[in-house]
Parts: structure tokens; C-alpha cells; sequence
């Protein structure tokens, strides 16, 4: 049995099953990325939920895993060299468990870079510019007199939703016939718009039917069901 005694988070988070996968998020846009890539690909793991509501995330065992005090991270007792590894950035934690279990990512050549193309399309473009239309929207710039703020995000919005449903013209998912990170990426922050940031008269969601075509396939996938709700 792997010992994790070393790594502070695990004081604060017992691992039951040490020589699992050790998950720690909740279910937001960012958290349910490694959940269902998790579920899709069948390696175990162990969810730890960390609150918001009592600031887990600025806790001290949870900085000593990631000091930028975000969700999801993960601690893989058998990483590299069969060596403990703790990463943070769900961006990077995907490109990691697709290389660690072979699958949804290719393993080289133009494919490869252009899923990872993508991936950052939505680490760079959708997740941040959909994150501050939910807040301008739902949140406390919701009471914001001067709609400016709101308004350049919801156009932002709009153009990168225009950039996604042309990029799925034609195909089933945003690589074509192959589901991918890139798509676990992404659709859980287009739900979250149009669900939980209710956004979705304001951007238009009608005008981007690809968009939504695909959203439907992708929350019909079992590993997606099941993975939106952890750590539950």
C-alpha cells in the first residue's frame, strides 16, 4: 500500500484507498473536467470535496498541493517512474490521465496538437470570459448599475460560442468522429452558462445550434452523468 504521509492535503483529506487516484474539487465547470475524465476512463480514484463554503481551498493542506488555491487537483500515488505526483490545472491534468491511461488525446503528431489546441481554446477563452459573464449576470455584478462590464462579456460570449458551433459543423464532436479532452474541456462550461449562470437569452444560444446539438450528445455520455456530480 502507497504511504501519502508526506504530502500534507492527505491530513486534512484521508486517503481510504491510498494507492488510488486522490481527487480533490467539487462539482464546478473547472472540478467536473476530472471527474468525468476520471469516470470515462476507468482508472480508480477517491473524491475529496473541498468546500467553498468553509474555504477549503485556502487551507493550509490544500495550498501545499496547489498554492494558487483553485479546484480540481489531484495527487496520483502512481505517477512517473511509479513515483507520487500532485498536480493542479485541470487543463494539465487532463493532457495527464489521457497520456497515463491511453486514451482521448492521441499519443502523437498533428492530432495530438490540434485536441491540445483546443483544450487551451477553452482554458484561455471560454472558461474565463463565460466565469465573468456569470458574474456580471448572476452574481455581484449583477446590482452593477453601469451594464457596460456585463455587456462586453456577453459579446465575447457570443464570439467564441460563433467560433465553437463552426468548428462543429459537420462533425460529432469538436475533433470530428473522435471524442476528446478538448470536449470534456468545454461543454461543461457551455451548460454552465446557459444553466447555472442563466445566460442563455442573453448570448443567444438558439443562433449557435451546433453548439447545442452536441452539448445534448455530450450530457447523454453515462460518464458525464455521472461525473457532474462528484465530489457530491
Amino acid at each position: 500500500m502507497t504511504d501519502l504521509s508526506a504530502f500534507p492535503i492527505t491530513r486534512k483529506w484521508p486517503a481510504q484507498c491510498p494507492d488510488w487516484i486522490q481527487l480533490y474539487s467539487l462539482p464546478t465547470p473547472n472540478g467536473v473536467k476530472v471527474s468525468i475524465m476520471l469516470e470515462e476512463i476507468g482508472l480508480p480514484y477517491e473524491p475529496h470535496r473541498v468546500g467553498f463554503d468553509t474555504q477549503d481551498q485556502m487551507s493550509p493542506e490544500f495550498l501545499s498541493l496547489n498554492p494558487n488555491n483553485k479546484i480540481p487537483a489531484i495527487l496520483d500515488p502512481h505517477g512517473p517512474d511509479d513515483k507520487p505526483l500532485p498536480l493542479f490545472e485541470s487543463g494539465a491534468i487532463l493532457i495527464y490521465l489521457a497520456d497515463k491511461s491511453g486514451q482521448l488525446l492521441a499519443h502523437e503528431g498533428a492530432l495530438r496538437y490540434e485536441t491540445i489546441q483546443w483544450l487551451m481554446f477553452q482554458m484561455g477563452g471560454i472558461g474565463p470570459m463565460f466565469g465573468q459573464l456569470g458574474f456580471f449576470n448572476k452574481f455581484g455584478g449583477k446590482d452593477y448599475e453601469d451594464k457596460r462590464p456585463r455587456d462586453r462579456y456577453v459579446e465575447e460570449s457570443r464570439r467564441l460560442l460563433s467560433v465553437l458551433n463552426q468548428r462543429l459543423e459537420g462533425r460529432d464532436w469538436i475533433m470530428g468522429e473522435r471524442y476528446t479532452i478538448a470536449d470534456i474541456a468545454t461543454f461543461p462550461w457551455v451548460r454552465n452558462l446557459i444553466g447555472f449562470y442563466e445566460a442563455g437569452d442573453l448570448v443567444g444560444i438558439g443562433n449557435f445550434p451546433n453548439v447545442t446539438r452536441v452539448l445534448e450528445r455530450f450530457l447523454a455520455r453515462p460518464a458525464v452523468v455521472r461525473g457532474l456530480t462528484i465530489p457530491s
